[in-house]
């Protein structure tokens, strides 16, 4: 089975609880949940899968100690790794929904590490988003707890099922 870390940045608790939902889902032990205000980004190095998430803010900024920490991680060499990328967002904020996560992906492509966990928007009600690639798939799991609460648990469980390992 991979070893798998779960970063986030959070600043209501939503993405924390998010973190903590994945983990549950997967099956991934408390210590490897990590609030990244309380971890060194070398950190990462640790975990054969790496899920870094946040939320966005004001007009689609990535979460404040979320940019910091990617900040000491996109210089890190991660060939070899895996990385996944989860967010949360508010829809109603239509132009940049979820923006953070993309600009997560966009911060740890230096890295060279492997992308997994796309995520098809179906379902969804938004105009734009930097978190969707020209193919119109999400380049992580997003969450909007704020109108969409009760999608949230089973947005996970299936973003979920294809880290999966027998």
């Amino acid at each position: 089975m991979k070893n798998i870390g779960i970063f986030y940045g959070t600043t209501t608790g939503m993405t924390a609880e998010v973190a903590e939902k994945i983990a549950n889902q997967l099956g991934v032990d408390s210590s490897n949940v990590k609030n990244v205000t309380s971890v060194r980004p070398a950190d990462v190095s640790d975990y054969d899968l790496i899920m870094f998430g946040c939320s966005t803010w004001g007009s689609g900024d990535m979460q404040g100690e979320m940019h910091d920490f990617l900040d000491g991680v996109s210089a890190l060499y991660l060939k070899g790794k895996q990385i996944a990328l989860f967010g949360c967002g508010d829809e109603s904020m239509s132009d940049t929904f979820c923006d953070g996560v993309g600009e997560m992906r966009e911060m740890l492509e230096s890295c060279q590490a492997d992308f997994v966990g796309e995520f098809d928007t179906d379902g969804y009600e938004f105009e734009k988003s930097k978190a969707v690639d020209e193919n119109g798939l999400a380049v992580g799991l997003l969450i909007d707890n704020t109108n969409h609460a009760d999608l949230t648990d089973s947005r996970i469980k299936r973003w979920c099922l294809q880290f999966e390992i027998a």
